[in-house]
């Protein structure tokens, strides 16, 4: 029977899971592919209707009950955090923020970060359109992940905070943003694992194998965009989280539930 996956069209994802996808891991199951981004997903994989899927770290204390934490795949690191931009404003009192979902890690540090300085309201947008509903005056502030990172100054745009160096500044670990889960009951974890592992090898050793693929689903990213993408989000924590990647988990959603925002999960270190 073939595995459902769900992953973003992000390259990072496409990247790590393109052997996979096209049946050039020995031994795996084929796959049945969603594409979805992680703020979808982080809703979708409430109903268990994905074997596999991408989602948000912050989202995992909805998802724990049903899902095991894979030690591989996910998107985890240092220098790649959020930004919160604006168009020249200092500071966010009274301010509307635009965030590109309610549950993603972005907006979880977004909120740790403001604890002190909360803005005035938050509106939920999709993630293209951010950047410019900054940039046109539509919200005073916007949260950005991702390939944001490379391109914000085309907008004219100003980080008013990078919330990964914020993060690493005060924990000395590094973000945990994207997380893979198997569904419990229908994936064994250890053998997937060991595909994802697979998979990633096979990109790290070939990169041009699946380039046509990201590109093709790279939502009209430049090449040049898309490599930097890969290069920072595809890391060694992609392949193992280690004792530095759980610790993060643990950081991240310890002082979430400390401070109200989440449930409770237990310990992953």
């Amino acid at each position: 029977m073939a595995l459902s996956l769900a992953v973003s069209p992000c390259p990072n994802d496409t990247f790590v899971f393109h052997a996979l996808i096209h049946g050039l891991v020995p031994g795996a199951p084929p796959i049945d592919l969603t594409f979805a981004d992680v703020d979808v997903t982080n809703t979708a994989a409430l109903d268990g209707r994905f074997d596999l899927v991408k989602v948000s770290y912050a989202a995992l204390p909805w998802l724990l009950d049903d899902y095991q934490l894979l030690p591989c795949g996910g998107a985890l690191g240092r220098g790649c955090g959020p930004l919160v931009l604006t168009n020249g404003r200092t500071d966010l009192t009274g301010a509307t923020v635009a965030v590109p979902g309610d549950r993603t890690t972005a907006y979880l540090l977004f909120r740790l970060w403001a604890a002190d300085q909360p803005p005035a309201r938050i509106e939920v947008v999709p993630f293209h359109q951010i950047m410019p509903g900054v940039a046109e005056g539509r919200f005073d502030a916007g949260l950005v992940i991702h390939e944001a990172r490379f391109t914000y100054q085309r907008y004219g745009l100003t980080a008013l905070v990078d919330l990964g160096e914020w993060w690493e500044r005060d924990t000395g670990l590094p973000i945990p943003l994207g997380a893979i889960l198997a569904r419990r009951g229908t994936v064994d974890p250890a053998a997937a694992t060991g595909w994802i592992r697979e998979s990633l090898r096979l990109g790290w050793s070939d990169p041009a194998a699946g380039q046509d693929f990201i590109l093709a689903n790279a939502q009209e990213m430049e090449p040049a965009v898309v490599k930097q993408h890969i290069e920072l989000y595809v890391n060694e924590f992609t392949l193992e989280l280690g004792e530095d990647g759980l610790a993060a988990a643990d950081a991240l959603l310890g002082r979430a539930a400390a401070a109200g925002l989440t449930p409770a999960v237990p310990s992953f270190v």
